[in-house]
């Protein structure tokens, strides 16, 4: 089990406080401080069973001042999610080969729940 985690963020800090009462301890990868390559991401959307534009924090001001009024392909949006990893929506569960972001948390509850 890992948790794509950023510190700084509330919903972020509320899913790893959730699983801790659940008595779970997850694997926390700080994708800030160790960013996921292209083909990471890749594989995290197939997990996640969406395309690039559904991991993309479109809120964030980097993507609506630069990249909101594009065309993108994949492949751009996948590149852009690898340099730029602030875009990447949070917190992001990864449980026996299946992942869900947790917003809401119920997702990532609903992840844990469900067999694989």
């Amino acid at each position: 089990m890992q948790l794509l985690h950023n510190p700084r963020c509330s919903k972020s800090r509320e899913a790893l406080a959730a699983l801790t009462a659940r008595g779970l301890q997850p694997e926390i990868i700080d994708y800030l401080k160790q960013p996921l390559d292209a083909l990471q991401i890749h594989q995290l959307l197939s997990q996640l069973g969406i395309g690039p534009l559904d991991l993309v924090r479109s809120k964030e001001a980097l993507w609506q001042e630069q990249y909101a009024a594009h065309v993108l392909d994949d492949a751009a949006i996948i590149a852009l999610l690898a340099e730029h990893p602030r875009l990447i929506e949070r917190p992001i569960l990864i449980y026996q080969g299946r992942a869900a972001i947790g917003r809401p948390l119920e997702n990532i509850f609903t992840l844990l729940d469900t067999p694989a």
